[in-house]
Formats: structure tokens, sequence, C-alpha cells
């Protein structure tokens, strides 16, 4: 007898990095190291799953500027020959580690797992992995929904509502146009959210939306079943889920979580930092910097310097084990649940999907090793995609949650500290004279080469506000790339604003803006209208 639901949820997301300005550019290696490590390996997990009749759920949410950029042409194309790359480096490391018999296997593991990219990637999909992921989605094991256009940090933008409004109905068409349907849930980008955001959703036709747990359990009034079932939103009847913290710890934890077991493959430790700069300079960017190449070939060991050799029987022997003992924990949470509250809790998991596969190697298979065990092994938890859940469970408790966000502290200071502060003004500024150059040329008033002016500048503001230009800053990864972005498109945009108020367009101005940042070819500038519904 089922007694609780599963909801394991993967949030996938990049920052648009795209720069046909530079034949090599280093942060476009996000992305492809990304689909190398992350997304192929989960596709094949699906894939894997259908072909052994594995009746699963997964919800995942592709961020539009992810989608964006696997369906671009030049980025596709560039990560092909990223991957060709990779496949003539280890097919030199099979060569080099011929004598080294702790490494061969390594070596050879790596290079067979390149050529399955490729084969996936090139043939199998044509490039496209969205067709992949739209494939399952159809068959019914997979529910994806969509997050903020450009993963704007939405609690901070709240002083124009036509802002967030954008960032919702533009990815909403988005993903329209992608899957072929509107999307029933949203991921709001850092889990951030404060009350009135739930109205903008129930506009753009979304059913449902992720919280942090903090923010469920002080919602008002308090809910009765806390994060283990969805409360509805006063005046909008929006679902919020609540993530669970117990499942959560289990994998989060730097302390406790699965990845940091000594068997698990070291992510810092990459022979494009560990050979000799000769042998691996042909592999690097332009600039001639040491960059990680995917090829790793130790374990984590301890907290030692001293790194074993990597061993994958006994890392997947390690994986199978987590994901029993991750199941177990499952079960006897929902039956105590079950007892307690009287009803199936919801136990909702929500993870970055690459953290799967990217900085824990072994993440793809103790996803497939769960799932597979959760179906057959056991009949107390039962996975469930949220669209599922709230179909079967149609009465809910009416409750507005608080404002709240994931990350340290909960309450939006990563994004909002003193290294990143000063953006807020400049994106402040710049959403109000969007609003008033949408209103200006509003009602079809905009047309020909002002319209396509419009929608750039619609482009370069939802670029610019980004939250990982915020995080990165806070972080101190990267800030100078963060920092540049954030300016170049704040100044894109002002430089559109001006000709637009003074009634003059530079159309070769225009024409390379649309060529550089190209996302959302279908935008629609009066979103941002006053009066716009």
């Amino acid at each position: 007898m089922f007694k609780g639901y599963f909801c394991l949820l993967l949030h996938a997301h990049l920052p648009y990095v795209r720069h046909p300005e530079h034949d090599d550019f280093l942060e476009e290696d996000w992305f492809y190291e990304a689909m190398t490590e992350t997304y192929i390996p989960l596709l094949e997990v699906f894939d894997g799953l259908v072909k052994d009749g594995v009746d699963f759920r997964i919800t995942l949410s592709l961020t539009p500027t992810l989608i964006s950029m696997m369906t671009d042409p030049l980025l596709q194309e560039r990560y092909l020959r990223h991957l060709n790359k990779l496949i003539e480096l280890s097919q030199r490391e099979v060569e080099r580690t011929r004598w080294l018999p702790e490494f061969q296997p390594l070596a050879q593991m790596y290079f067979y797992r390149f050529h399955k990219a490729r084969e996936f990637f090139e043939h199998q999909w044509q490039c496209n992995l969205i067709s992949a992921f739209r494939k399952f989605q159809d068959l019914g094991v997979l529910e994806i929904i969509t997050c903020a256009a450009t993963h704007g940090f939405l609690p901070l933008m709240d002083i124009s509502s036509q802002a967030v409004r954008a960032q919702i109905r533009t990815a909403c068409d988005h993903y329209d146009r992608h899957f072929g349907r509107r999307p029933r849930g949203i991921w709001l980008p850092e889990c951030g959210f404060t009350p009135g955001i739930d109205q903008i959703l129930h506009d753009s036709g979304i059913r449902y939306f992720f919280s942090e747990a903090h923010g469920i359990l002080h919602a008002s009034p308090r809910p009765k079943y806390g994060v283990f079932a969805p409360i509805l939103t006063p005046s909008s009847g929006v679902a919020a889920f609540g993530r669970d913290l117990e499942s959560s710890k289990q994998v989060w934890s730097m302390e406790e979580g699965y990845p940091g077991d000594y068997e698990y493959r070291e992510f810092y430790r990459d022979i494009g930092f560990d050979l000799e700069y000769d042998y691996i300079r042909p592999f690097l960017h332009g600039d001639g910097n040491r960059v990680n190449t995917g090829i790793k070939y130790y374990r984590i060991t301890g907290k030692t310097s001293h790194k074993l050799p990597y061993d994958p029987h006994r890392a997947m022997e390690k994986a199978a084990e987590h994901a029993g003992n991750f199941m177990f924990n499952r079960e006897r949470q929902a039956e105590f649940l079950y007892d307690y509250i009287g009803r199936m809790p919801v136990i909702v998991s929500p993870y970055d999907a690459e953290l799967f596969g990217h900085w824990w190697y072994e993440g793809p298979e103790w996803i497939n090793i769960l799932i597979r065990k959760m179906v057959h092994d056991q009949k107390t938890v039962r996975l469930i995609t949220p669209s599922e859940y709230l179909t079967e469970n149609p009465t809910l408790q009416v409750s507005m949650p608080s404002m709240s966000s994931w990350g340290y502290k909960g309450y939006s200071e990563v994004w909002l500290e003193g290294s990143n502060d000063w953006i807020y003004r400049h994106l402040h500024k710049a959403s109000e004279r969007m609003t008033e150059i949408a209103d200006r040329f509003g009602n079809g008033r905009g047309n020909g080469l002002f319209r396509r002016a419009l929608n750039q500048a619609g482009r370069e503001l939802l670029l610019a506000q980004s939250s990982d230009w915020a995080f990165i800053m806070k972080t101190g990864t990267m800030v100078e790339y963060a920092v540049k972005r954030t300016q170049e498109h704040l100044l894109r945009f002002d430089r559109l604003y001006r000709d637009l108020s003074e009634n003059r367009v530079d159309e070769h101005y225009l024409s390379t803006l649309e060529s550089v940042d190209n996302i959302f070819p279908d935008i629609n500038y009066e979103v941002y209208r006053s009066s716009y519904s």
C-alpha cells in the first residue's frame, strides 16, 4: 500500500552565453561541459528506463536560456567541435597510459564515453536535445516545466510588475514554441517568491510553482500539513509545493551528502592541470590558460592531497548503496508522515540538474538505480509529477506563502549584498524606461524597424536581469565576466532607448545586436505595456 508520493525535480539551467564575435570563448565551456556530463547522460538514463519498460516519473525544469542554447545552430556546431577535441585528447590518453595500468581503463572509458556522446548528439538526435526531452514528455514519463525567461530573480524585480510579467510571459511563449503546448508549472529562479507574483503566474496560465521550505512553513495562515502538501494562493489559486529539507540534505549537504563519498570521482583533479603544459596545450583555448578537460583519474579518497586512482566499479557499487539508502529513508519518512498527518504526503526533492554528472560524476547512475528500485523494490512511495498530484488531490488548503528564496539565509541575500547591489538601480530604471517606450509605441504603433528595435530593447533588458550575474559577483568566480555582461546589456538597452526616444534607429547597430543577442526570436515588446493583458 502506497503511503506517500515522491516528486523528484531537476532544475536544468545555464545563463545565456553565446559569443559569435569570437571563434573560441572560454565561458561557452559551461554549456559544453554540462551537455557532455549532465544532459546527455540524463537523457541516456531516461532512454534506458523507457526501453526496459520502467514506468517512472521525473519533473524537469528547462530554462528558456538553456533551451535557446541547445537549439542554436552556432552552439550546436561548436559543441560538436568541442566533442571532437575531447575524442582526440582521450585517444592520445589511451596511448599515453598504455603502460599505466591504474589509468589505462579510465582513459578507455573516457574515449568510449565521448564517442557515445557524439553518436547520441549528432546522429540519434540531429544535434537537438530538446527533441529528445520532448519525446519523453510526450511519453508521459517526464514533466517539463519552465522558468523565468532569463532566470531573473523576481522578488527584486517586483518594483515593476511589467518586468516580472515579461519574464514569465516570454518564458511561457518560448516553451509553447518548443513543446507545442503551454507549461503547467514553473521553477521560480532561486526559489524566489514574494506575494503578487502568484497573480502574474495565474494570468500566464501557470498552475503551480515551488517554494523553499520556510516560504510554506511561514505562509499565512500556517499550513496544516507543512511542506508535505501544496497550498493554493488565496486570490489566484496557483499551487505552491514546498521543498523537503530532509531528502535535500542527504544529497546537498557538504558534510553528509552522498556526493562527498571517498569512492566517488574527484572533481578538482583534471588532466588539464595535472599533465605537462606542452602536452595539453593543443587542447586549451587560444589564451593558453589551463582549463578542466573533463578527464579525471582520481577519486575523492579523503581530506588529503594524496588522491588514489578512481575505480568506476567501486564507485557504481557505492551509487547503488546510496540509492538504496535514499529509498529506504523515503519509505520510513512516508510511513511516519502518513500516520502523523493522516494523509499521503508528497515529498518534493529539487536539485540543480548539473549536480548530476558534472559535479557528481556518478549522479545520473544514482538516479537510474533509484528510479528502478522505487518502481520495482517497494510499494510505500509512489513517483509522481506535480500535475498528476494536483489532478488526484484537487482539494487543497488556501494560504499565501511568505517572501522567501533558497540560498544563504533564505531571503535574497545572495543576490542583494555589497558585491552586487549596484546593479538594481540600473535594472529598475531600465525596466521603467522599457514600459515607457512600450506604452509610447503600443497598439501596433511600433512597426518595421522600430518594432525590431523595441523587441531588441526587451531582449537586452531580459539578459541584464539574469540572476546568474549577481550570483557570480557574490561568489567571486568569473566576476569580471559577470560585471561586463551586466554593463553591456544595460548600455545596449540605453542606446536603443535613446534612439527610440528620439524617433531614430541605427539599423546597422540594431542588426549587430540582433546577431549577437538573438535569444527569443518571437519576443513581443508589448508585454511591457502598462495595460497589457
